[in-house]
């Protein structure tokens, strides 16, 4: 009886060390955002960046100018509408 208690300790230890081992040598959530690393990617991929913010300010426009139609075409309906109620 006593073995088995040792030998459960040394696996409950040896699966702790483990544990302890993996995770210290993963990078915490704040090693993500070094700056000079951010400056550098952002840097590397500047032209990409900005065809991407084009593109994204292109798509806004349309979108802009749809709901415009759409809210003209509805205040229409409305005014005829009213008309047809009158």
């Amino acid at each position: 009886m006593n073995n088995k208690m040792w030998i459960g300790i040394a696996i409950g230890a040896g699966v702790g060390l483990a544990y302890a081992l993996s995770s210290r040598s993963k990078k915490s959530r704040w090693d993500r955002f070094d700056a000079s690393e951010m400056t550098k990617k952002l840097a590397d991929n500047r032209e990409d960046l900005v065809q991407r913010g084009k593109d994204m300010m292109d798509r806004i426009r349309i979108i802009y100018e749809e709901g415009c139609k759409v809210v003209d075409d509805a205040g229409q309906l409305w005014q005829h509408g009213r008309k047809l109620v009158s």
